[in-house]
């Protein structure tokens, strides 16, 4: 295990410094695919090889758990697929082909934050490699130099870096806390936080968590702390813009759950919980007016992820076997969805040459093909059978049945019978409205390296929606005995 570990940090981080080194754009584009396919293998072998429990390592500096391991295959397989398409797209910025190098260094970083942080056994270093993520990312959304992602950039680190702020201090109270039984000084781990917290002030232990809920929320992109998410999306390349939805995300979700878990063994579970559903359903409500309305083709998309973080942050919420089992199945599903979609809009950008749907008409007339992938994707990401995330959301409406906020399960169902309406309205203007106009007449021809991976998202779409492997069954199971 520690090896792979090794590898898996070791891999990216090599690969940071050859392509600074040699400083070539091509090379650059092979160094980060061959980084990332690895990644993705140590990343497999872990899931493979490591009990279905909590393991410790490095004298309790790293922490091996089911859900750790999840969402650091998430963050693999979206890497790897960023990194394949990012060849083909980020080949059409020949205004920045110098800077390429750069970018892939960057894109090479991003990844390896998002590998530490699910392995980190003490909050602190947690947090400090979230902030890393943000440090990192926020130059990749940046990167193309105009002025509107310079302001999604800066945007982007204000309102992030002011939630941190309030989760750090949540993470000082909970230390706090553990100060009244184990001294001032104590090594401050997951493991340890849980085994003070029966012992713990009760309010002492709710006011850290909803300070941690709100700061790690904001990272999240959970409503009303979202409003960076929707500009950061949109305005950052489109292999960027899956790496933030549908890996960075999740990673800072880990960190909620984690600590959940800490107050749950204060006997303050449905206190916790009862919070992270209201956030959930809260995003779903507002995701889905903004959606309805919505006229970029990214930011439709950004916002699709506020809604399918508020409907993990349910899962969770609603807790059980059942709600953690489909909130990590949703992790994944929606993982690769997102990167489909932001695929398909990165091409129909470029394609258009304009992030408004209103310029995109007769997507299928100009790429048959294309245009048919990504149409069964928006399908697919309002949750309609017979793809994966409809199968995670089933899941999660029958945990919240189960759960004391079965309140919330009315408003999920509704939520997403709207945003179905209003996702697929927006891809029917596109597809079967009136001619685009001169200006807006698509003339390029979509290389492999755009097209590809959007088939290797849809095609495990659709097998995990029709077919939830039972060896994914019983890992959900054992993640969710041990994250309870």
């Amino acid at each position: 295990m520690g090896a792979l570990i090794l590898c898996l940090w070791l891999v990216p981080a090599l690969t940071i410094g050859l392509i600074l080194l040699v400083g070539r754009p091509r090379v650059a584009e092979f160094l980060n695919l061959t980084a990332a396919i690895v990644s993705l293998v140590a990343s497999l072998a872990l899931i493979l090889t490591t009990p279905h429990r909590r393991v410790v390592l490095a004298d309790h500096f790293l922490l091996l758990t089911p859900l750790g391991l999840w969402i650091v295959l998430c963050v693999a397989i979206v890497y790897a697929l960023a990194s394949l398409y990012a060849i083909g797209y980020m080949r059409l910025l020949t205004d920045e082909a110098r800077r390429l190098p750069g970018f892939y260094a960057l894109l090479c970083g991003f990844a390896l934050t998002m590998f530490v942080a699910p392995f980190m056994n003490n909050p602190g270093i947690y947090w400090i490699v979230i902030d890393l993520t943000t440090i990192v990312s926020a130059f990749l959304v940046g990167f193309e130099r105009e002025a509107e992602s310079a302001e999604a950039a800066w945007k982007y680190i204000i309102i992030v870096s002011a939630g941190l702020s309030l989760a750090l201090l949540g993470i000082v109270f909970f230390y706090w806390a553990g100060t009244l039984r184990l001294g001032p000084v104590y090594a401050m781990t997951w493991g340890h936080l849980r085994s003070i917290a029966p012992a713990s002030p009760k309010a002492l232990l709710l006011l850290a968590f909803l300070l941690i809920l709100v700061g790690l929320g904001t990272k999240v992109g959970l409503a009303p702390m979202h409003t960076w998410l929707p500009d950061a999306h949109s305005e950052g390349p489109a292999p960027v813009s899956a790496m933030l939805s549908g890996a960075l995300l999740n990673t800072a979700m880990l960190g909620i759950v984690r600590f959940l878990s800490i107050l749950t063994a204060g006997g303050l579970g449905f206190a916790g919980q009862t919070a992270l559903v209201v956030l959930g359903a809260l995003s779903l409500v507002i995701s889905a007016l903004f959606i309805v309305r919505q006229t970029g083709a990214k930011r439709l998309m950004a916002y699709s992820s506020v809604e399918h973080m508020g409907i993990a942050a349910l899962g969770f919420g609603f807790g059980g076997i059942l709600g953690i089992a489909g909130a990590m199945y949703h992790m994944l599903n929606h993982a690769l969805n997102k990167s489909l979609m932001f695929f398909g809009a990165g091409n129909m950008m470029r394609a258009y040459r304009s992030k408004d749907m209103r310029m995109m008409r007769r997507v299928l007339a100009f790429y048959p093909v294309t245009g048919i992938v990504w149409l069964l994707g928006a399908v697919a990401i309002t949750g309609a059978p017979p793809f994966g995330l409809f199968q995670s959301e089933i899941a999660i409406l029958r945990a919240g049945m189960a759960s004391p906020n079965v309140w919330a399960v009315a408003v999920m169902a509704l939520l997403l019978i709207v945003i179905f309406i209003g996702f697929l309205h927006h891809f029917r203007q596109m597809y079967f409205g009136a001619a685009p106009t001169d200006d807006h007449l698509p003339q390029m021809r979509l290389s492999p390296w755009m097209t590809v991976p959007m088939w290797l998202t849809l095609i495990p779409l659709t097998v995990l929606g029709l077919w939830w492997p039972p060896f994914l069954w019983h890992f959900f199971v054992q993640a969710a005995q041990v994250t309870r």
